[in-house]
């Protein structure tokens, strides 16, 4: 979704600094698309069609909350690291794109897959920004030195930093994601030239 629609650039922007976070915000995002589609496809017959920009929203919302209430409650610091962002899944264009352009007009396990399969690619984007951004601005991967003189790569004291490697902290400010994400978008086009616009 965000390479090919362009949708759900903001928390892409936001929470891929560390891959932790990237990780737990893919997963949060993943579950609200799967069940809000699958909840939205179960009932899509009986919602009047004047109130259902309502009654989606007031469901996503429930679903975000539940993320929200569980990252609390199991993965606190993390869960303070997202903050506002976890909220605003509810206002993610992936979550209601999804819900209006399949969820009401396919049947409950179809929409569920298909929840599954938005979010794990939007999820795989986040995962390879936050790869990418937290390697190369702090040298680390999850807590763990990779490229400093603490990793254990020929020897203990061999790392990238022993032949001139410094950490590129513009890497962990927010215009690098939107440079990266630019980046992925620009091969995947080159790749792909269907996905060019006319």
């Amino acid at each position: 979704p965000i390479t090919v629609q362009v949708l759900g650039i903001c928390s892409a922007l936001a929470v891929t600094v560390q891959v932790k976070p990237a990780i737990v915000m893919a997963i949060g995002v993943t579950v609200v698309v799967a069940f809000s589609n699958l909840i939205i496809s179960l009932i899509r017959n009986f919602i009047p069609n004047r109130i259902r920009i309502i009654v989606q929203l007031v469901i996503v919302a429930a679903l975000v909350i539940l993320v929200d209430l569980t990252l609390k409650a199991y993965s606190y610091d993390i869960s303070k690291q997202l903050s506002v962002f976890v909220g605003l899944i509810i206002t993610n264009c992936i979550v209601m794109g999804r819900i209006e352009a399949f969820a009401l007009a396919n049947k409950p396990w179809p929409s569920f897959l298909d929840g599954i399969g938005n979010g794990a690619g939007y999820g795989f984007i986040l995962i390879v920004v936050s790869v990418i951004r937290e390697l190369l601005g702090s040298g680390k991967l999850m807590g763990f030195e990779i490229l400093g003189h603490k990793a254990k790569t020929i020897s203990e004291s061999t790392g990238l930093y022993t032949i001139g490697y410094e950490n590129n902290g513009f890497m962990l400010l927010a215009p690098m994601a939107l440079i990266v994400v630019g980046v992925f978008i620009w091969v995947q086009r080159s790749i792909n030239s269907k996905l060019i616009e006319k």
